[in-house]
């Protein structure tokens, strides 16, 4: 082991970093929350919309359009620690759930420089959503995505299918939309997924990519796992986790199968919430249960 040291000390000490071309690394969030419909209508329960937390650039590149929350990491830090820095930095959000999504590389995805960026999904509960409405250049908006259209194309020896979708997002006064092609390629046995925003209008760089892959992890994992628990309160009513899903699903859920799919991983508490011109709800939890055999996973 020593020579080994010894060999390696050597080839550290004529190794010349400089002889290849680094490129900036960055942390980009996805910052999802499920919110209440900004229009009002006391006669009803207020609509559930799932929300991205979105920033306006006050400089080139991108002046001018929105972005999702980030930082350029450091030489210092872990990446989870860069992406915790950089939610609190510019939204003051902090100790939330957070998980590493995807790495983004694409040449010419940013026009400063050769720019790697690791994307994170965070999720924050309802009761946790702070309001910005004194911070013009942040802000939350609604999220709508939808399967426009779908395309195969099957040849001998391969197969391919082309994903439509139409991303749109919407604040007050402004409205964004983007349109990304999903290709999904069978050869040979492998399969390899590519994106492509066909079509883009007022988000910063390739951050609509990085938002529908997201979008598309909450989807995926709200049916196998427990992140539904990350989008709602401690204590929370059944309809308001039921609400969630439906939310993220973007489907109507039969309240009994429901409580059905729930019923071991929720516990009834002693305590009521109080709706305004509703009957008082029960309040439930997380059984202990589930949070211990979650963190084993």
């Amino acid at each position: 082991m020593e020579a080994i040291r010894k060999e390696e000390q050597e080839f550290l000490s004529k190794y010349h970093p400089e002889d290849y071309e680094r490129p900036s690394l960055t942390v980009d969030i996805t910052l999802l929350a499920v919110g209440e419909d900004r229009v009002e209508n006391y006669r009803k329960l207020p609509k559930k919309k799932l929300r991205v937390l979105l920033i306006k650039r006050e400089d080139h590149p991108y002046k001018g359009c929105w972005a999702l929350p980030g930082v350029f990491a450091t030489p210092k830090e872990g990446l989870e620690e860069a992406a915790l820095r950089g939610l609190k930095k510019e939204t003051g959000v902090d100790n939330i759930y957070l998980e590493q999504l995807y790495t983004v590389g694409t040449p010419g995805r940013d026009p400063r420089t050769w720019v790697v960026t690791c994307a994170y999904m965070a999720l924050v509960s309802q009761n946790r959503i702070r309001s910005f409405d004194n911070e013009p250049s942040i802000s939350w908006f609604d999220i709508s995505m939808q399967v426009i259209k779908e395309c195969n194309e099957l040849t001998e020896h391969e197969q391919k299918k082309d994903i439509f979708y139409s991303l749109a997002l919407e604040c007050e006064e402004e409205v964004l939309s983007a349109t990304i092609c999903k290709r999904i390629e069978y050869k040979n046995g492998t399969v390899r997924t590519k994106y492509e925003i066909i079509e883009n209008n007022g988000l910063a760089f390739d951050h609509a990519h990085i938002l529908v892959l997201a979008i598309e992890r909450l989807r995926g994992k709200i049916e196998y796992s427990d992140i539904s628990f990350q989008l709602v309160p401690e204590k929370f009513t059944l309809t308001e986790l039921q609400n969630v899903y439906e939310t993220v699903l973007g489907t109507e859920l039969l309240p009994a199968n429901f409580r059905r799919k729930m019923a071991d991983k929720v516990e009834e508490t002693e305590e009521y919430a109080e709706n305004a011109g509703h009957r008082p709800s029960k309040l439930f939890k997380r059984t202990l249960k589930e949070m211990s055999e979650s963190k084993n996973v």
